[in-house]
């Protein structure tokens, strides 16, 4: 049963035998990658295993009984059938709910954008609140946080940020932040005591693996350049910043916040790799369109996802009409309320929608 999760079961023990390999394991990159993708699937190769190890003790039960002639040991097996069958249908929803969520739930790690949008100075101190409420999330679960690339405003703002996130359900978690973030408050420089109303956008990504997203080495044009910190200051004397252009999608990246250049080449790539995957992803929503009308949003930039409502204490999430009074704590990365209804609205529009798995 369940045959794309049990291809994800094989591919996931075919990675735990790479990693057991030296050769692999000389290779940083490659095998932080394959780790990445590891912890990811690890959730669902565990349930589909105890799946399958349920699957076989139902069977071989039912056969007993039905060829033992022994009343007493009839009754012995149909005891031990009474207590593994709830374990196994408890499993089998749980099996159901993974395939509803679609390849969301194996995402081992993401890419999440964060830029400043209209309204200066405010706008990139939001972008800076956004930053520090997913940091705090995430840090709260053990997942792993990674800057690929920052770029510093005034005031303690910032302009816009690219970061990693790793650990076993974050994309499922996180892949409904994607769109357009506004804020409203005084902001600090305001004498007046009068609301402003600025924005930030967010984008996550799934960061995607060489055999989901190959990239040809003469498709790319590699600059290098110096690294610049806040205003143009130069932070160090060698060009180790490193922008690539993927000539045939003309996406362009850069990453500049490692000394050496062959590891903000590594960072720039997957990147690259995640805006190629996004963009054939939105061709195929574009052609699904009609289903993908019942999901939450588009995941565009330019859509308004929520608002976040400082004087009234107030959180609002357009999408599926959430209003919550506890903005004061959202920002302090307490999302599991958010993220649950999120994820609660989005499994039962697919279950209603009968939109395909996986989609």
């Amino acid at each position: 049963m369940y045959p794309t999760l049990q291809a994800k079961l094989q591919r996931f023990e075919e990675i735990e035998s790479q990693l057991q390999d030296p050769v692999v394991l000389a290779d940083v990159e490659g095998m932080l990658a394959l780790q990445r993708e590891h912890g990811g699937l690890r959730k669902v190769a565990t349930s589909i295993r105890d799946f399958n190890k349920l699957e076989q003790e139902v069977n071989d039960t039912k056969q007993m009984i039905y060829d033992e002639s022994d009343q007493e040991a009839r009754e012995y097996a149909r005891a031990e059938l009474a207590e593994i069958e709830p374990k196994f249908e408890t499993l089998r929803a749980e099996l159901e709910d993974i395939l509803t969520a679609g390849d969301s739930m194996t995402r081992g790690s993401l890419i999440m954008e964060i830029r400043a949008g209209t309204g200066g100075e405010e706008a990139a101190l939001f972008a800076r609140n956004l930053f520090e409420m997913y940091s705090i999330f995430v840090n709260a679960r053990g997942w792993k946080l990674e800057v690929l690339e920052m770029s510093d405003a005034e005031m303690g703002g910032i302009k816009e940020v690219t970061l990693s996130v790793s650990g076993e359900g974050c994309f499922h978690q996180l892949q409904f932040e994607s769109g357009g973030h506004r804020v409203q408050r005084v902001p600090e420089t305001e004498s007046q005591g009068r609301v402003h109303t600025s924005a930030a956008t967010v984008a996550v990504l799934p960061e995607v693996q060489d055999i989901e997203v190959e990239i040809r080495d003469e498709d790319i044009r590699m600059d290098t350049m110096r690294a610049g910190g806040p205003g143009g200051q130069k932070v160090n004397k060698t060009e180790s910043a490193v922008r690539l252009t993927h000539i045939p999608t003309n996406i362009v990246v850069r990453c500049q916040d490692e000394k050496s250049q062959h590891k903000n080449r590594a960072r720039a790539m997957r990147l690259l790799r995640s805006k190629i995957y996004e963009q054939r992803q939105q061709k195929l929503d574009s052609d699904r369109a009609s289903a993908r009308r019942t999901l939450i949003g588009s995941g565009d930039r330019s859509e308004r996802i929520r608002t976040y409502n400082f004087p009234q204490n107030r959180l609002t999430d357009h999408r599926i009409g959430l209003t919550l009074y506890k903005l004061d704590r959202i920002m302090q990365g307490e999302l599991d309320d958010l993220i649950s209804q999120m994820l609660e609205f989005d499994r039962n529009e697919r279950l209603k929608g009968n939109i395909e798995i996986g989609s």
